[in-house]
C-alpha cells in the first residue's frame, strides 16, 4: 500500500488558512526599504509588492492573511526590522 503524504508545489493557494494562525506580520512602511526580501523568502508566496508607492518612492509590500500561515520568515530575515510578528486578534 502506497502513501503519498506530500502534495504538488504551489498547492497551498488553493487552501486557506485556517483559524489555528497565532501571529500575523504587521509592516511598518515607513522603515521599509523596499528590498523585496519578505516576498522572496515567503514560503507561501503572499508577501507581494502593491502599486502603491511609499514617500520616498518605494514600493509598499503588503501580505495576504488568507494564506499567510504566520511562520514569521519574513519578520526574521528583513534586514531593518520592519516586519513585526503581532498576535492575531480573533
Amino acid at each position: 500500500m502506497k502513501i503519498d503524504i506530500t502534495t504538488d508545489p504551489g498547492s497551498t493557494k488553493k487552501v486557506k488558512t485556517g483559524n489555528w494562525r497565532t501571529y500575523v506580520p504587521v509592516i511598518n512602511h515607513e522603515r521599509c526599504i523596499a528590498c523585496g526580501t519578505c516576498a522572496r523568502v515567503c514560503p507561501e508566496g503572499c508577501v507581494f509588492p502593491v502599486g502603491d508607492t511609499a514617500l520616498q518612492g518605494k514600493i509598499f509590500y503588503e501580505k495576504d492573511l488568507d494564506y499567510c500561515k504566520g511562520c514569521g520568515i519574513c519578520a526574521e530575515e528583513c534586514p531593518v526590522k520592519c516586519i513585526k510578528m503581532e498576535l492575531e486578534e480573533k
